[in-house]
């Protein structure tokens, strides 16, 4: 039963991998690429991360210092961007 819960989180987190290269394509806004890629890829790498805590438990402090610096991460990257699209073209 472990086993399936940790390849359903595992595959879920490859699934949202490749839903938030899609938009990629389309012809919104750059901004509005990176936010989705940068959400589903952090959603999709935390999810694999729960599901290979469930197949290797004694591993649970490096895995869970790895959700963690991927919250971390990617909400600080998410606040650099927004701050350098907001003043990229104000050179005064």
């Amino acid at each position: 039963m472990i086993n399936a819960l940790s390849y359903t989180f595992i595959g879920i987190g490859i699934f949202f991998w490749f839903w938030g290269t899609f938009p990629l394509v389309g012809h919104r806004s750059v901004l509005f690429k990176l936010h989705t890629l940068s959400v589903a890829d952090t959603l999709g790498s935390m999810l694999i991360i729960v599901g290979l805590l469930l197949k290797i438990p004694s591993e649970w402090p490096l895995l869970i210092l790895g959700i963690i610096t991927l919250a971390i991460w990617n909400t600080v990257l998410g606040y650099v961007l927004a701050y350098s699209s907001s003043t990229g073209g104000n050179d005064e």
